[in-house]
């Protein structure tokens, strides 16, 4: 009796909520998983550990096949991307893939997503917690040459904190990185002696500053109000206020603080600053760096904090600079001639969290996304879906910001099931593209689902914003294309539905 040599049908592929699906290839599911994957976060549909396992998976299959691929994969994701976790993930599980399959280029892989002072001591916490204390040549080496690259005094001083469960020192210990220079050398050996409490700062004039403001401000607070010597001293704002206690009026002590935070910092404390009362001069000088092209691009924040802090700031006097900076973080989206049609999901699985605060919803992401492309187009047409459609009016020179607060405000977040196939019919007429911001879950449908129901000659552009297994439309396919993330980055590949070359954004 035959048992093995037998004809085996696939079950047919659906969506979680009992749609027609798609299978991808493992480098595309990949993708769409790590940009949008906060790493040990759940989503709707998916356990967290469920999906950080099968994230785990796909890059070992991925790297174990193709490891060029994934090098350029997971620096593009720590680089333009700006997805720290799921590249640190990505690259401890890359190497895990290319030591089974005998593959050369871990070292290279594990320096390349390493961007961050930090980040080595996270990179080696997390093998180690997944593999044992035993840490492979290719990752002590690429962890070496991170080390070498990025350990300073300054990074020092705000990352290694008796916080971490490894320090600077165990990194060196464990990797024996060689110093660039004689200064780093005494910098290596003051990072172990600290690990281990003892050992001095001598020919560390930063180090040494910090402790004897430390020392000084124990005895008068005051010390904590000059500028230059918190710059001087490497001093995060948050040991600053930390050491000030109650003691140092917070007004002064957040305009001492402002000319030496970084773009990040600034932008998390908008509302601190409103509540400490700080100058209108220097409210101004903090807009202007915000606004400030240059900076935003430094920054590498993704638009989605312009929108978290825009919600978070009380005062008006922030609004016109956030704008300007998600303006220019969104560089990256494209113009679009003729008439399209922009779907934004807000069904109730887009209502889970995207953010560890819980402040940010996916569905923000959408709406985020779908009305910055809206005002790059020529003419579009937005729309509100879930079992129902509510089309959302355009206010001319309206800002994106304000606009999603519109959103908001008016009810447009629906709730309920996916019907993307329903709203597809119901508002496809004579565009010459759509475009369907949405996690991909969509409803069964009686009609073909959502593939069929865009004209063949009508370029549907899916942009996913959940990265589950199965989507709702062929990909790739003549005149269908799935892009998705976080970031502009995402809009990069658009241009390849008008025939231009490069499958990949960092092609």
């Amino acid at each position: 009796m035959a048992k093995f040599n037998l004809i085996r049908r696939r079950a047919p592929a659906t969506t979680h909520e009992g749609g027609r699906g798609y299978r991808r290839d493992p480098k595309r599911e990949l993708f769409l998983l790590a940009v949008t994957n906060l790493v040990g976060e759940g989503t709707f549909y998916e356990r967290a550990a469920d999906r950080d396992d099968r994230y785990a998976r796909l890059v070992r299959e991925v790297a174990a096949q193709d490891p060029a691929w994934t090098l350029a994969f997971l620096r593009w994701l720590r680089g333009d991307a700006n997805m720290r976790s799921a590249a640190l993930v990505g690259a401890a599980e890359a190497v895990r893939g290319m030591l089974t399959a005998g593959h050369p280029g871990g070292r290279a892989v594990v320096d390349a997503v390493l961007r961050r002072a930090d980040e080595p001591g996270e990179l080696l916490a997390y093998w180690t917690g997944a593999y044992g204390r035993a840490v492979p040549k290719p990752v002590k080496r690429g962890l070496a040459d991170a080390a070498t690259r990025l350990y300073s005094e300054r990074s020092l001083l705000k990352y290694d904190t008796a916080t971490k469960g490894f320090r600077f020192g165990d990194v060196l210990e464990l990797v024996h990185a060689a110093p660039a220079d004689e200064r780093q050398g005494l910098l290596f050996r003051h990072a172990i002696d600290r690990r281990h409490d003892r050992g001095d700062h001598a020919g560390l004039p930063t180090v040494a500053a910090q402790a004897a403001l430390r020392a000084a401000a124990a005895d008068d607070p005051a010390v904590l109000l000059d500028p230059d010597a918190l710059r001087a001293a490497g001093m995060t704002w948050e040991d600053a206020l930390s050491l000030a206690g109650p003691r140092v009026d917070r007004r002064a002590l957040w305009e001492a603080l402002i000319p030496s935070m970084g773009y990040m910092a600034l932008l998390r404390n908008l509302r601190a600053f409103d509540g400490a009362g700080v100058s209108d001069e220097v409210a101004g000088a903090v807009a202007a760096k915000l606004a400030d092209p240059g900076e935003v691009a430094r920054s590498r924040q993704l638009p989605l904090r312009f929108l978290s802090a825009y919600r978070a700031a009380p005062s008006l006097r922030w609004a016109y600079p956030l704008e300007q900076a998600l303006g220019h973080s969104l560089a990256g989206v494209p113009e679009l001639p003729g008439r399209t049609l922009v779907l934004i999901d807000t069904s109730y699985s887009m209502h889970s969290g995207f953010s560890r605060d819980g402040k940010l919803l996916r569905w923000d992401a959408a709406v985020l996304f779908g009305l910055a492309l809206a005002r790059r187009c020529a003419a579009a047409d937005v729309v509100s879906f879930s079992s129902a459609t509510r089309v959302f009016p355009r206010v001319p020179g309206e800002s994106v910001l304000a606009a999603v607060q519109r959103w908001q405000r008016d009810g447009y977040f629906l709730g309920q099931g996916t019907d993307t196939a329903a709203a597809l019919r119901d508002h496809v007429r004579g565009h010459d593209r759509v475009v369907v911001l949405t996690d991909e879950q969509a409803a069964a449908d009686a009609h073909g689902g959502v593939h069929a129901a865009v004209p063949a000659g009508t370029a549907l552009v899916t942009f996913n914003l959940a990265g589950y297994r199965h989507g709702h439309a062929p990909d790739p396919a003549p005149g269908r294309i799935t892009v998705g993330g976080l970031s502009d980055q995402a809009f990069r590949l658009l241009p390849q539905l008008s025939g231009a070359a490069g499958a990949w954004p960092w092609e």
